[in-house]
């Protein structure tokens, strides 16, 4: 799965609890989905600025070796 289908599956499970008159179990079932989908957002989130972190380190010591 990857961060935009989370998104956006995340979007129809806010839609469907807000805009719907579910039973109680669906409603409950849909909540966890959305948990697990909000955990994994956010762990793609915490790696990309892992990525985006260790790029910036190498372009500031890029940047340091062109001043020397």
């Amino acid at each position: 799965m990857t961060y935009e289908i989370a998104i956006q599956k995340l979007g129809d499970i806010v839609e469907k609890l807000s805009s719907q008159s579910l039973p109680l179990s669906q409603a409950t079932s849909l909540f966890e989905e959305g948990m697990e989908l909000i955990k994994f957002c956010y762990n793609e989130l915490k790696v990309t600025k892992g990525k985006i972190f260790e790029i910036k380190k190498e372009l500031d010591k890029l940047k340091l070796e062109e001043m020397e």
